[in-house]
């Protein structure tokens, strides 16, 4: 090598040192930022679409979205803590004890740290878990399929048609992120952190019990496998001390607040006897073929085409083979969902948390020739799901 080449080669810079939390969350964000703008941006034609409607109907734009239905009693916990009770005109009770206690706790805590009253401290936090449910779909997504993948999958959830729900002070955003992190956390390995995710969502929804067994399946499996092959107890515990670890943190949040309805109410089963006040028992699935039977026969052939397609879509879960915890949560979800004696309008915001059912669709849409034909039907989605949003809100009923 010349002299010349020595003087005029640049100088080399610094060696890379290794990537610090902060700097691999900024890389993380980056990746996931076009997931999280497709997402805002529908949410943001929801809120549009409903603006447009309330106002034209005179109505006050907040209150169907943080002052009606069940925000109203998670409010009310947030403010005077769990005392109150309602006797409807049929007799039957309904305690606030059926509603768990995280959501509160966020907007008690943000009402007093900000001018926010806290049916605005409520949409707040739904607003911010709904990006970061958003993110852990995308890298939940992109862990299994790629990156284009997790964008289409974010931007599905998004869409989905009770996705309206998502803006109102409920606590589907809230879980839906604990969910979506504590599976994407198994995927990679980290136990202890979705055993503490686990617990948090358990404090969330009683549909924690979905994202507790994907834990327990995959983990006892992954042990039968392991014993199987090694006929050896002792080193598979060893290996795999901080995945049992995980999977006994999980369920802890959900017990804490089923053992504190116990211990107020004086029975062990009071957390059962509450919500089978509110009609949430467990009953199989009678009440939801009831409710086919009473229906007129169009509407019956129109619900039980809309349950064989979710049917199908288990169907394809399992054949494009998702990985054993993200199928179990999803199932679980469905399970749950259709075999309880609820209030059948809620069966379909129920399920939104179960978001690796669209995996297959975001499959199928990036299959379409052209990135302008998915963004097309992701818009055409968009926009019929603000307009159902709009009109489901302005409805008297609760979703």
């Amino acid at each position: 090598m010349s002299d010349h080449q020595l003087r005029t080669r640049p100088p080399a810079g610094p060696a890379p040192g290794p990537r610090t939390p902060g700097s691999r969350a900024a890389a993380a964000f980056r990746a996931a930022a076009p997931a999280l703008a497709v997402y805002a941006g529908a949410r943001a034609l929801g809120l549009l679409a409903f603006w447009a409607a309330v106002s034209a109907a005179g109505k006050d734009p907040l209150g169907p979205l943080s002052g009606r239905w069940d925000s109203v009693w998670y409010q009310r916990i947030a403010e005077n803590g769990y005392r109150y009770t309602a006797i409807l005109p049929d007799g039957s009770v309904h305690s606030d004890l059926a509603f768990f206690p995280l959501l509160p706790a966020l907007e008690r805590s943000v009402s007093e740290v900000t001018p926010l009253t806290l049916g605005g401290a409520g949409l707040l936090v739904a607003w911010t878990a709904g990006l970061l449910a958003a993110w852990g779909i995308f890298a939940v997504g992109a862990q299994l399929r790629g990156r284009r993948t997790g964008v289409v999958l974010a931007a599905l959830w998004g869409v989905y048609p009770t996705a309206f729900v998502q803006s109102m002070a409920y606590t589907e955003t809230l879980f839906t992120a604990l969910a979506a992190w504590a599976l994407y956390a198994v995927l990679r390995g980290r136990w202890i952190v979705a055993g503490a995710l686990c617990v948090l969502a358990g404090l969330t929804r009683p549909t924690a019990a979905a994202l507790i067994a994907a834990l327990a399946i995959t983990a006892a499996v992954t042990l039968v496998r392991e014993y199987r092959d090694e006929r050896r107890a002792g080193p598979v515990l060893r290996r795999n001390a901080r995945m049992i670890a995980g999977v006994a943190l999980a369920p802890l949040g959900w017990l804490a607040y089923v053992v504190f309805v116990a211990v107020r109410e004086g029975s062990p089963f009071a957390y059962f006897d509450v919500q089978a006040q509110w009609g949430n028992n467990i009953d199989g699935g009678r009440a939801l073929a009831a409710f086919i039977a009473e229906l007129p026969w169009p509407a019956a052939l129109g619900l039980c085409a809309a349950l064989g397609l979710l049917g199908g879509l288990v169907v394809l879960c399992v054949r494009q083979r998702q990985p054993l915890p993200v199928l179990v949560y999803a199932l679980t979800i469905v399970v749950i969902s259709l075999i309880g004696a609820g209030y059948f309008g809620s069966r379909p915001r129920l399920m939104m948390p179960a978001f690796p059912l669209l995996l297959p669709p975001a499959v199928a849409l990036l299959r379409l020739r052209t990135t302008g034909r998915t963004a097309t039907v992701l818009a055409v989605l968009a926009c019929a799901s603000a307009a159902y949003g709009a009109w489901t809100l302005l409805g008297p009923g609760p979703p």
